[in-house]
């Protein structure tokens, strides 16, 4: 080849490189909503300069309408146009000053309708994507993201689902009851607080029922749950619950480092065999997606959300740790409940001293069979008042302490602070909830235990119970198996510290189980756990649990660097 020809083609190559990394990308991402007829779908661009734009959209099929353009606020002085033909779309914008937009953005939001279903197509094609910085025309790439939405559920009315779910829940009770045949075998190796977690899964799999579309878990957590608290605790010995000692505390901490060295422990064993699995660069490595696993598993959803925030992971990926956290960690709280029908087998093993838990179960016990009476009306709605004012006290002052803090203090108000669970709205629920049940308990108030109030403490914990268990997708173990398969070597990890520790110390069955919710479930599970133990001790799970939320930040950014330290090599 001629010099003259090699110097031309190199200046062509250079052109073209320098286009292709100047080229921008316009993304058609994700639609918002699974399971309803009407979704968003987000309009993105990434570091362009414009000032205006026109985007042509063809919609899959005739089923598809765009309804609506709702621009990005950031844009708002420009003039937006959009006109349809069809199944053809056009969105014109200018304005009238250049527009930077440095990072991924959103430009604008499409108000869509399906009336059938789509599983996992591209909903929507770009045929043309036009953007300008004064007269100059900018070269941009396109991408569109499949999406699943109408999904199928076959009940999305709540009061049906609550109706399956109180079905479920009075099966169970009821063949639990029988004394003769199948049910008594059956019940030998599986507890019945595990079907009751276990149906609504069950349930949730094959779309009869979804907690995306269902508000029933939201009611049960924020409502019932309190309630259930100040109920349990009314009649707590309090001095009891002090004595059960230092095993508890450490076998929460046991829990806690058993997340923080389980994060990079797992890294390291899957990088053996699937280096891929747990790589990924910059924003996308996979070590940071799991830090905000840590903030999950050693406290709670704020937590998580500041781990998000303080190490930037990529929110197109983030959806596949969410996904790894509701399945190990529901995994965990399934087998948690299945040894908790052999807890004395394996108390047994670990050769226990069980005397503390047995005398504050005991003092409970005595004191309902010396208070104990058929409950009238007026006792029934005096303990659903004493539970429900409290709910509102509680929701109240969570409110108020929660925005006064967010408001006041930077360190809660800001996502990436370690402070940031104070913010939490959740996290104060819990804590004034608990903390008027242990105040009622030194009041008359608890001789309310003779007329049965832990008795519907207990009725609104297995309500909550059948809501985690609608949250659990068995089919979608299977969706990610790498990353699915970090997160149980994770949790394996968690499991056989706390049972080292527990054999080392002869700690009880009841707080490795305690101790180790109070990490993983936080304030919605712990108090579940515990109280399937005895009612008497929800107060312990629930005070674990709030403990969990004010380290789950700092021990999660440990476990993050530990992380990034193995990741990185």
């Amino acid at each position: 080849m001629r010099p003259f020809y090699k110097i031309l083609l190199l200046f062509g190559l250079m052109i073209l490189s320098t286009t292709t990394v100047k080229a921008q990308t316009l993304i058609v991402d994700k639609a918002n909503e699974n399971y309803s007829e009407n979704f968003d779908v987000p309009i993105t661009i990434d570091s362009i300069t414009f000032n205006s734009f026109k985007i042509k959209l063809s919609t899959l099929d005739p089923s598809l309408v765009i309804n609506q353009v709702i621009l990005n606020k950031k844009f708002s002085k420009g003039t937006l146009k959009f006109s349809s033909d069809g199944s053809i779309y056009t969105i014109d914008y200018t304005s009238e000053s250049p527009i930077a937009i440095v990072k991924k953005e959103k430009i604008f939001d499409l108000k869509m309708g399906a009336s059938d279903r789509f599983l996992d197509k591209n909903l929507i094609t770009i045929t043309q994507s036009d953007f300008y910085n004064t007269e100059k025309v900018l070269s941009v790439t396109e991408k569109v993201k499949p999406s699943t939405v109408n999904q199928f559920v076959l009940f999305k009315n709540d009061a049906i689902v609550f109706g399956l779910l109180m079905l479920a829940l009075g099966f169970v009770f009821y063949t639990e009851s029988i004394k003769q045949g199948f049910w008594p075998k059956f019940y030998k190796y599986i507890p019945g607080l595990l079907m009751c977690y276990m149906i609504p899964a069950i349930f949730n799999s094959l779309g009869l029922i979804s907690a995306e579309v269902s508000e029933t878990y939201y009611i049960a957590s924020r409502y019932l749950l309190p309630a259930s608290l100040v109920l349990l605790t009314i009649s707590i010995d309090l001095k009891a619950v002090f004595n059960l000692g230092w095993k508890a505390l450490v076998m929460f901490f046991t829990g806690t480092i058993g997340i923080i060295i389980g994060g990079p422990i797992a890294i390291l064993i899957i990088s053996t065999f699937s280096p891929e699995t747990v790589g990924g660069a910059g924003f996308d490595a996979v070590w940071r997606g799991l830090a905000t696993l840590a903030g999950s598993w050693i406290g709670g959803g704020a937590n998580q959300a500041a781990m998000l925030e303080i190490y930037g992971f990529n929110q197109e990926l983030y959806g596949g740790m969410v996904l790894v956290d509701i399945v190990v960690a529901n995994i965990w709280l399934a087998v948690l409940l299945l040894g908790i029908g052999k807890r004395e087998k394996i108390d047994n093993w670990l050769k226990a001293d069980n005397t503390a838990i047995n005398e504050l179960q005991q003092k409970v016990q005595n004191f309902s069979e010396k208070t104990i009476r058929i409950p009238s009306l007026s006792d029934l709605l005096i303990i659903l008042m004493f539970a429900f004012a409290a709910v509102g006290i509680a929701h109240f002052g969570a409110d108020v302490i929660s925005t006064y803090l967010s408001d006041n203090f930077e360190a809660v108000s800001n996502p990436r602070s370690a402070l940031s669970s104070f913010g939490s709205q959740f996290f104060w629920l819990i804590s004034i909830a608990t903390l008027i049940g242990i105040l009622l308990s030194f009041t008359k108030a608890k001789n309310y235990e003779g007329a049965g109030a832990s008795k519907i403490g207990s009725v609104f914990i297995y309500i909550l119970v059948a809501t985690i268990g609608m949250k659990m997708d068995l089919g979608k173990i299977f969706e990610n198996p790498g990353l699915i398969l970090i997160g149980l070597v994770w949790m394996a990890i968690h499991a056989g510290l706390l049972i080292l520790i527990a054999k080392l110390i002869k700690a009880p069955y009841f707080f490795l189980a305690v101790g180790s919710q109070a990490n993983v479930g936080g304030a919605a599970s712990a108090p579940v756990v515990a109280a399937a133990f005895h009612p008497s001790l929800a107060t312990v799970g629930a005070l674990l649990a709030v403990f969990g939320y004010v380290v789950g930040t700092y021990g999660a950014l440990l476990c993050a660097e530990l992380m990034r330290i193995v990741a990185v090599g």
